[in-house]
């Protein structure tokens, strides 16, 4: 059985949304966590090094952060095709946008919303509007990340594109805002929000 240690509208949800579209059985347990403004606690049931969500249990051990455990789904279920298998020309550039997320987008999301000067040489990361300039160009050229098909890489970085853009972190460029309602209106996506909310 998959377990997934998951709290309710945090980036945890990319993990929900994967797990339903990959149609497989998994169970979900809601941890407390330490939210920004300033509520809430770590959970010592939850499995994460730092308390954090999401972290899944598989098989006795235990898998955490967003493009680890997407990486271990997709490979665990490769049938659904959700992610290019070893040997495949794209599985370069899904594992590319796989740590795209924390590693670029989210810091450089951050830094503008917090006000902070991003300094060029000095940071593992581009400028907000960089990043915003890198996605467009990809995303103005292609239906999805890697090309025709949905892949997990949508769910992981297109599905912070929409939840950016509805906190006015992102610029809602047409390019973008066609995106996210192409891969929001998926069922696993709506499925996933109606779990959110009923939590």
């Amino acid at each position: 059985m998959l377990t997934l240690f998951h709290s309710p509208k945090t980036r945890s949800g990319t993990i929900v949304w994967l797990l339903e579209e990959l149609g497989v059985p998994y169970e979900t347990k809601i941890v407390d966590i330490r939210r920004a403004d300033g509520s809430g606690a770590r959970d010592p049931a939850n499995p994460h090094p730092h308390g954090k969500v999401p972290c899944l249990q598989h098989d006795g051990g235990r898998v955490f952060e967003i493009a680890a455990i997407t990486l271990y789904l997709t490979d665990l279920f490769p049938d659904a095709k959700l992610g290019p298998r070893v040997g495949d020309p794209k599985r370069g550039e899904y594992l590319s946008w796989l740590a795209y997320r924390p590693g670029v987008m989210e810091p450089a999301m951050m830094m503008r919303r917090l006000g902070v000067k991003h300094v060029q040489g000095g940071m593992g990361w581009a400028e907000a509007g960089e990043v915003e300039e890198a996605l467009g160009s990809v995303l103005s050229q292609r239906k999805y990340l890697l090309g025709d098909e949905f892949s997990a890489a949508d769910i992981s970085v297109g599905g912070t594109i929409h939840f950016l853009m509805s906190f006015k972190l992102m610029n809602e460029t047409a390019v973008f805002k066609d995106y996210a309602a192409r891969i929001t209106s998926r069922p696993a996506f709506k499925r996933m929000m109606e779990k959110d909310g009923a939590q």
